[in-house]
């Protein structure tokens, strides 16, 4: 696949996410579209959405429920998209959120492949391919990025790195909706800084496509660790999005 036929995936996919069109997210001006139900999206969405805004860089399309409309176009419409997903700006709409009872709660960072650097990295380690058999007495704490114990249907693929016949890191990848498979990884403590989780996720993001899906990838913007792994392992920035849920929901995620 090249750059362009990835973005397109990607584009159609928050298209579905969103409630709206793949072409929205390339305009100069800002969206806005009622959320609602899909079996196409991401299976780990919560729909309808309350608000949820996502950027490709150009504009932002925000997802909401029409009684959100004159809040949330006030606030797209008042900074410019680069500000619109950062301290100090966020406040403003998080305090006219909070009258509804909703908060801002997620906010991620989207990764894409970038065919022209994507490549198999070295590893020190025996590497494996998994598949979904394997993962069984893998659903621990250590693996926690790499698996999902909440959405193991969803598991389809893994990359483990062996010393011995110790895994000592592996990378996963989640069903999450029909074209695209996403990506995480875990490296034990004392194996880290070695190289690992870059030569798991640019193996992992290969043996996706070979299974005819696009990969990607997400990470929280303080997490650097994780950050910088995504681009040595040949994966470039593509998309933000920051979502609010109900106080309740943001306050049990704080217990």
């Amino acid at each position: 696949m090249t750059n362009q036929e990835i973005l397109q995936c990607a584009l159609r996919q928050s298209a579905i996410d969103l409630h709206c069109e793949p072409q929205d997210f390339l305009e100069d001006k800002n969206k806005i579209a009622v959320s609602g139900r899909s079996e196409e999206a991401r299976r780990y969405l919560a729909l309808p959405f309350a608000c949820n805004l996502v950027s490709y860089g150009n504009n932002v399309v925000a997802s909401i429920q029409e009684e959100l409309r004159d809040i949330v176009k006030a606030y797209i419409d008042k900074y410019p998209v680069e500000h619109l997903f950062e301290t100090p700006n966020m406040q403003v709409l998080n305090r006219a959120l909070m009258e509804h009872g909703l908060q801002i709660c997620f906010m991620a960072e989207y990764f894409l492949p970038d065919m022209a650097v994507l490549k198999e990295l070295p590893c020190a380690y025996e590497m494996r391919i998994l598949e979904q058999k394997d993962f069984e007495t893998l659903y621990v704490p250590e693996w926690g990025n790499a698996l999902s114990a909440e959405r193991k249907s969803l598991d389809m693929l893994g990359v483990g790195a062996y010393d011995k016949d110790m895994l000592v890191g592996l990378a996963g990848c989640s069903a999450d909706c029909e074209t695209m498979w996403q990506i995480g990884v875990d490296v034990l403590p004392s194996y880290r800084r070695q190289g690992i989780a870059a030569a798991l996720t640019s193996r992992i993001a290969l043996e996706t496509f070979a299974h005819g899906k696009v990969p990607f990838y997400c990470a929280a913007w303080s997490n650097i660790k994780s950050v910088r792994n995504a681009i040595k392992a040949g994966f470039r920035p593509a998309w933000v999005e920051m979502t609010a849920k109900e106080i309740s929901f943001v306050e049990k995620m704080n217990q």
